[in-house]
């Protein structure tokens, strides 16, 4: 287990991961299906009649501890996330947007979406902790720390499908201003998940090193307690540091819904009435959850308790790629006491709630404010974790080209700067780019794809 973070770290630098996915390309005036996953009350408002869906990719990586300029260090990354001296926060996403297709008929608007989500997170994880077990074969001096992290420390690694049936209807309009309401219903197909909560963690690590044999030196808990959940299902039960574990199964058998709500406001603007000076939406996303069943499932519940004068040895995690191998190793140390054991288990969708607005300034300038709050807490083991957002984004629409410059602010990874472009039905943006060529950056993200619409 000791690299396992890292790798998956290391592997989505890669492809370079946004929780609030297509910031930019999502508010643009040229209305279409994008637009409709930020708000299906937007389905009213698609620029042309009908509009087909190709692709779409938008991935991110965010952190409260590694920049840009780490990248390029020597230091070995277990040394730079865990001796920080800060609790390690980190968000690793992917939406992988399929086929697609979206319809205006009189006043109503319907739309039919295809997406695959993959997630991997660490969630208020202690330094001491983390270091002592991703970097026992590291140590380099004798000492003691003493943790008392009341927080739930979680390792949390899931992937599953969507199919969105969405419906949208225009409740008022005139030649000034129209309202519309609209609602999407998604089906979930849980493919693979993996959990490891450790809540209430109070105790001592103890790092003894030998200097005649430093091979040999090595760390071990004691005086420990904490509250233990142990839940995985699917590929990541035998291991959550392969990456085709995370995309080979994201589309599993039916096991939920969500829902999707939102409303939409537009001032027209008077001369085009196709057109708007205002536009206005909120929405309720992701209210939701899924049944992960498989014949690998496990959601275990213990209670941990190391005694003072007792010992176990942390050396023992070092190698392990699965959590099914961390539970046994644990449960096999006698330090273990079993509260609850389930096989079939559900998990909330990430729910938030969205507000943004779209101004014309003047001419082909417009300014848009988008905010995105979570609606639940991300400590909770049976909880997709979801992160506050809030981005500035002026642009310049040219109808055909549109270009702009997102600003945002992440709960995790603060204040990035990013760039983005549409070219016709292609786009290509980055809410954090500019802020990742200074080196500042701790978020890199990327999305792109093509979308085809048609007839006035």
């Amino acid at each position: 287990m000791k690299k396992a973070i890292i790798y998956i770290c290391l592997l989505a630098s890669g492809y370079g991961f946004a929780q609030d996915h297509f910031i930019g390309v999502s508010t643009s005036s040229r209305t279409g299906l994008l637009n409709t996953y930020l708000n299906p009350a937007e389905l009213t408002n698609l620029s042309k009649k009908y509009e087909v869906n190709i692709n779409g990719l938008s991935v991110n990586v965010s952190n409260n501890i590694l920049s840009m300029s780490d990248l390029n260090s020597d230091t070995d990354f277990e040394e730079l996330i865990f001796k920080s001296g800060k609790t390690v926060n980190m968000n690793i996403d992917a939406e992988i947007l399929g086929p697609g297709f979206a319809m205006k008929w009189h006043k109503w608007g319907f739309g039919l979406t295809t997406k695959g989500n993959v997630k991997f997170v660490l969630v208020d994880v202690d330094p001491d902790l983390g270091q002592s077990l991703f970097n026992t074969t590291d140590i380099t001096e004798t000492g003691t720390a003493l943790i008392n992290n009341k927080n739930n420390q979680r390792f949390n690694g899931i992937s599953w499908g969507e199919v969105g049936l969405s419906a949208a209807r225009n409740v008022f309009e005139n030649d000034q201003h129209s309202f519309s309401a609209g609602l999407t219903l998604k089906l979930l197909f849980p493919g693979s998940y993996s959990n490891a909560g450790v809540d209430a963690f109070r105790g001592s690590i103890v790092s003894v090193y030998d200097a005649n044999n430093p091979s040999n030196s090595t760390a071990y808990l004691t005086n420990a307690s904490a509250s233990l959940n142990f839940a995985y299902s699917g590929d990541l039960s035998d291991s959550f540091t392969n990456q085709s574990d995370y995309t080979q199964s994201i589309f599993g058998k039916l096991g939920g819904f969500g829902t999707d709500i939102g409303a939409n406001y537009q001032w027209k603007d008077p001369n085009d009435v196709k057109k708007y000076k205002i536009n206005v939406g909120m929405a309720l996303r992701n209210i939701g959850s899924m049944s992960f069943k498989d014949s690998k499932n496990a959601s275990n519940s213990y209670r941990l308790n190391v005694p003072q004068g007792q010992q176990l040895n942390l050396e023992q995690f070092s190698n392990l790629e699965s959590l099914k191998d961390v539970e046994e190793v644990l449960v096999n140390s006698g330090y273990l006491t079993t509260e609850e054991k389930s096989t079939d288990f559900n998990v909330k969708l990430p729910a938030t709630f969205s507000l943004y607005s779209d101004f014309k300034i003047y001419g082909k300038f417009f300014i848009t404010g988008q905010l995105q709050q979570k609606l639940s807490d991300n400590e909770g083991n049976n909880q997709v974790t979801a992160q506050n957002n809030f981005s500035i984004i002026p642009r310049v629409s040219l109808g055909y080209f549109e270009a702009f410059l997102p600003y945002s602010q992440n709960e995790i990874s603060g204040s990035n700067f990013g760039l983005g472009f549409r070219v016709g039905g292609f786009y290509l943006s980055s809410s954090s780019l500019i802020t990742a060529i200074s080196n500042d950056a701790k978020q890199f993200d990327l999305n792109f794809g093509f979308r085809w619409a048609f007839v006035e």
